[in-house]
């Protein structure tokens, strides 16, 4: 059988969702697949370093805006020096395992492993970068890439800022499984307990919990709405919301959790950081408002997610997001959007096999 290698990245869990969707689509056309972390790849001390320096730069306001538009979109030396130095560490990793594996496709969802890959001159697979991002930036775009799989136009074009005679592929965002078929409001709500009439809100930012989203979910639900409020991977931010619901009826703590289709399918209105995320409520029906806490990319996908309608926008201040978050419930709600079907996202993957001839 043909196999697949995935190179993904546990910076947050974006890029294991997408790896995840890759795998699952080539194993129901009759390959095996491996994932593995390229941050894992890097070194126990060098994997964590960088997530320990990535986390701060979003700590520090700013700072990763200056380094993302300054020096990963035009590729400037700073960017290309952090590059090297971790291409350094994982071309030797990655030549070992494709010796080993020998596999016909390596799929890279994480920006770090693209050049590495690529270093791989005597290779015998073809190499398709998939990013979800609106503008790919410099590092992403690598000379050697095979295919380009993204999700928009937009994102299209910024591909070819780098590499015009790029092959790139537009295809559908891919869901985790369980959006393709949730339950309905009724019986989400009444898992959940709460009220069929009630309005209800569901906060999360992304799996690092980004923002004050603690207290932020207590001022929402002090103003009247069920909130399902989402820790993710952060075990501080759950504890606090644990606490801060003893006394607020209304709200609702989850640590990391698989069930977020249902609380999806609960919610009137969906609180949430840029990220896919967005394709999730989209594909429910569920209009959006957006917390402006991830800088760089992440400020480029909220201004598209804005452009394609049903969503709002907020700083991550408490008193403005429930403003917002109380202005936008009472707005239509958007219908689930066209196209959001397993069936979509596997002709895209299948036709991308095609092109590169491993279809």
């Amino acid at each position: 059988m043909p196999h697949a290698l995935l190179v993904s990245g546990s910076l947050g869990q974006g890029h294991d969702v997408m790896a995840q969707a890759c795998a699952d689509t080539l194993r129901e056309r009759g390959w095996t697949t491996r994932t593995v972390d390229a941050m894992g790849l890097l070194g126990e001390r060098s994997g964590a370093a960088g997530e320990a320096v990535f986390r701060r730069l979003l700590d520090l306001p700013g700072v990763y805006d200056a380094f993302h538009f300054s020096a990963l979109r035009p590729g400037a030396r700073l960017a290309l020096l952090a590059d090297a130095a971790a291409r350094a560490r994982l071309v030797p990793a990655l030549r070992e395992l494709i010796t080993a594996q020998r596999p016909q496709l390596v799929v890279s969802v994480f920006a770090t492993a693209t050049s590495a890959v690529n270093q791989l001159h005597d290779r015998g697979f073809r190499h398709f970068v998939f990013c979800t991002d609106v503008t790919p930036h410099r590092l992403w775009v690598q000379e050697g890439t095979d295919l380009f799989l993204v999700t928009s136009e937009v994102a299209a074009c910024a591909v070819r800022r780098y590499r015009p005679d790029a092959e790139i592929l537009v295809v559908p965002a891919p869901l985790r499984r369980p959006f393709y078929r949730p339950p309905d409001r009724a019986a989400a709500r009444a898992e959940l307990g709460v009220p069929p009439e009630a309005d209800c809100v569901l906060l999360m930012s992304g799996s690092w919990g980004l923002g004050p989203i603690a207290r932020t979910a207590a001022s929402l639900a002090a103003a009247g709405p069920h909130v399902l409020a989402v820790a993710g991977r952060n075990g501080e931010l759950e504890r606090r919301l644990r606490a801060a619901a003893r006394n607020r009826p209304r709200l609702h703590p989850f640590g990391y959790t698989d069930r977020i289709p249902a609380l999806m399918a609960a919610a009137d209105l969906v609180v949430t950081s840029s990220g896919d995320t967005c394709s999730e409520a989209r594909a429910l029906g569920r209009r959006l408002l957006l917390l402006d806490v991830v800088q760089g990319h992440g400020r480029d996908n909220l201004q598209h997610e804005l452009e394609l309608g049903h969503a709002d926008v907020a700083t991550a201040r408490p008193a403005e997001v429930v403003r917002n978050a109380l202005a936008a419930l009472g707005r239509p709600e958007p219908q689930p959007s066209a196209g959001a079907s397993p069936e979509g996202w596997r002709k895209g993957f299948g036709a991308a096999l095609e092109r590169a001839g491993l279809g």
